[in-house]
């Protein structure tokens, strides 16, 4: 804690003289977060499909293409893609590419797709064009086709330009081609094409029993009820199918999933031969799953490889990865932490890839028996790297320096780019070998608030009553003064699959926390128990009552505010956004006399309300723990209200819906209870873009008013 402390204190001061550093303003800190005080980055940065080449914008109209040596091989222009584009105006900046192959290229243009070959003549190519409302855009390499979704059906275009309807459903309640369960499980898209690009298997979500629910739109100069399928912790959920078409028979087959349809399906995984779809089925209930391997001919089930159960809750994230014909890799939690586990094709366990209790963070591919993967620290704040031989008993950590890295691993395997920062280090990008060793520096960004007068970050741990060690984070301000009595913005989340506090630049804090602290506060944060990467004990201790557990742990952090000498303890107020606005909202009931004022952006308020698939997770179903939806139903504590309190919401929010903040407020005007209510209209679950300043502008002024 000290070390990471005094860095980056001396980090500040010495890259910059402190009498030409400015004020940071407010407006700097939210609309130039991302680009002008972001550390200085490669633009497009990414290997090569085929060679250990990689490519990156030196401009907006120049692309490098360098070997893995960092020696420029050659380089693209803007106007050689512009030229003979099909009628378009000529591309005002480099468009985003993706390599298909060693020399080739694919961009759009204004739903135009194109390739582009590096060798000559150097020109693009029309390959097809997609309508505007096409959606889910899935690329297929092998054969140069692309699968789309139109007005919830399945489609795909061939190199003629020929669209092909893979699906033609009337019902507005069936949608095909799209992820399903509200992106949980680690679902992220809905098309899954086979190896040789010849299939593709895709979702399919029957809607019509899943309960209407209407968001008020009023764009365009008028008032119109967009309704929206929300399944709400409790109520019925959508039923999904597998299907699996064959371009070549120009035939479709579904997946017999069997029974109960309330059921999940995720984690698709195609087998080396196109033989076999590997599918992970879970039960509504989130405590047992089952990996079923089915017959890609007929959709037949096969086979169920293996199982795993739960008294609280099993929780899929990743399909399998094969590393052979016979072989395959296996990520789950069962025994406490986040690994790799080696089974044989027919579902035969052989071993654990890592015999301690770490965290896997990403799997990047093997080579030669050797696997290559990442972790994350023992403490959770810091990314290390992994070369494990699976055929003898060697594994070792290749990068292990505690910052926070981002590989990604060349096409041969020998080579990953690495990305990397800490509190101290801005940005570093460079090539490293597989064995971890430095090949060339590509970037070392400098520091890009050395104009401008930041605060100290300390970051440090706070135990629990069980020794449990709480990663936390304190901003002060930049003339910090021990002597004097700061006012303290308690900053919180603490919920599932979210992790504030890293050792990366700024500490994962974002800037704007840096601009209150130089307006004389000091802003703090604790990741307490139920945040992510922590372990499975860690996260599932709040399972069955949600906010209780993470309750007592922000207050540990509370009870270290109070002790420190600088801290004004009659002046804390408390913030979160999400599960953080539950979590503001929870605390200032709960802890009346502790906190002057909150603000709850988004604000979960009813756990009935939120959509199943997360709730009934960490919650289970509401008849199986009544006691539990009871207790943590915030609406039902209303009176307990004594400070000021702002909530916040999307109009358009189809995350945590508008009801959650308006039953609230009803409640609170049944009671006579003072609250204050401000609605984005054009937002959903957050606000973004220019509009975001409004937002942290008003949150600022509403904290200052009150926390006096």
């Amino acid at each position: 804690m000290k070390q990471i402390y005094i860095t980056l204190f001396l980090f500040l001061i010495c890259t910059s003289s402190v009498t030409s550093q400015k004020d940071l303003t407010l407006e700097d800190a939210v609309l130039k977060r991302w680009n002008l005080l972001s550390p200085k980055k490669l633009k497009s940065l990414s290997w090569n499909s085929e060679i250990d080449n990689f490519s990156y914008l030196k401009s907006d109209s120049v692309l490098y293409i360098c070997d893995h040596t960092n020696t420029i091989k050659d380089s693209l222009l803007l106007k050689d893609l512009s030229f003979s584009l099909s009628g378009e105006e000529n591309l005002s900046h480099f468009p985003s590419i993706k390599w298909i192959n060693s020399h080739t290229i694919h961009f759009m243009n204004e739903k135009k797709y194109y390739s582009f070959n590096t060798k000559r003549p150097r020109k693009s190519n029309f390959l097809f064009e997609l309508d505007e409302s096409a959606l889910n855009i899935d690329f297929n390499s092998q054969r140069n086709w692309c699968a789309y979704t139109k007005d919830n059906n399945l489609y795909i275009v061939d190199l003629a330009n020929n669209h092909l309807s893979i699906t033609n459903e009337s019902n507005p309640d069936i949608v095909v081609g799209a992820p399903v369960h509200r992106y949980e499980f680690g679902i992220y898209k809905g098309t899954f094409w086979s190896n040789s690009g010849d299939k593709i298997a895709f979702y399919k979500k029957d809607e019509s029993m899943v309960m209407d629910y209407p968001l008020l739109d009023i764009a365009n100069n008028g008032t119109n009820s967009n309704i929206i399928k929300y399944p709400m912790a409790g109520t019925e959920s959508h039923h999904v199918s597998i299907g699996i078409f064959d371009i070549k028979k120009n035939k479709t087959i579904y997946l017999k999933t069997g029974e109960p349809k309330e059921q999940y399906l995720t984690n698709i995984s195609w087998g080396p031969n196109d033989n076999f779809i590997y599918v992970v089925l879970l039960n509504r209930d989130q405590n047992h799953l089952k990996l079923n391997k089915y017959s890609v001919k007929d959709g037949r089930l096969i086979a169920t490889l293996l199982e795993e159960k739960s008294d609280k809750y099993v929780q899929p994230l990743h399909p399998i990865e094969f590393i052979s014909n016979n072989q395959f890799l296996w990520r789950s939690e069962r025994n406490g932490a986040d690994n790799l586990f080696l089974y044989n094709i027919d579902g035969e366990f052989i071993k654990n890839i890592l015999d301690k209790k770490y965290l896997i963070k990403d799997y990047y591919g093997c080579k030669d028996g050797i696997i290559y993967f990442s972790s994350f620290t023992s403490d959770g704040l810091g990314v290390d790297l992994w070369h494990v031989n699976l055929n003898k008993k060697y594994q070792k950590k290749i990068v292990a320096d505690g910052n926070y890295h981002h590989f990604a691993l060349s096409p041969s395997k020998n080579f990953f780019i690495d990305k990397y920062s800490s509190t101290s280090i801005p940005l570093v990008t460079r090539i490293i070998n597989n064995k971890g060793n430095i090949v060339t520096e590509l970037l070392k960004s400098n520091n890009p608030l050395s104009d401008y007068k930041i605060g100290e970050l300390e970051l440090f741990k706070i135990k629990t009553e069980a020794n449990i060690k709480l990663n936390a984070r304190i901003i002060k301000p930049y003339n910090f003064d021990k002597k004097i009595k700061y006012p303290v913005l308690f900053y919180v989340y603490n919920g599932p699959g979210v992790q504030l506090i890293n050792n990366r630049w700024l500490g994962g804090a974002p800037l704007w926390m840096y601009y209150l602290a130089n307006q004389g506060y000091i802003v703090f944060t604790l990741d307490g128990r139920g945040s992510e990467n922590r372990g499975r004990d860690f996260e599932q201790a709040i399972y069955g009552e949600l906010g209780n557990i993470e309750m007592i742990d922000q207050m540990k952090g509370y009870n270290y505010l109070t002790k420190q000498s600088y801290v004004d303890h009659k002046r804390i107020a408390v913030h979160g956004w999400s599960y953080g606005g539950f979590m503001a909202t929870n605390l200032l009931l709960n802890y009346p006399d502790f906190f002057t004022c909150g603000v709850a952006g988004g604000p979960v308020t009813n756990w009935n309300y939120y959509e199943i698939m997360y709730t009934e997770r960490y919650m289970s179903h509401p008849n199986k723990n009544s006691h539990g939806y009871d207790s943590t139903n915030l609406i039902n504590k209303v009176s307990q209200l004594k400070n000021p309190l702002l909530m916040i919401h999307g109009l358009i929010d189809d995350i945590v819906v508008p009801q959650h903040s308006l039953d609230f407020v009803t409640k609170a005007i049944d009671n006579n209870i003072k609250i204050d209510y401000f609605i984005y209209p054009d937002h959903p679950h957050n606000v973004r873009g220019k509009d975001r300043l409004h937002l942290i502008q008003k949150i600022i002024d509403y904290i200052r008013l009150h926390n006096k």
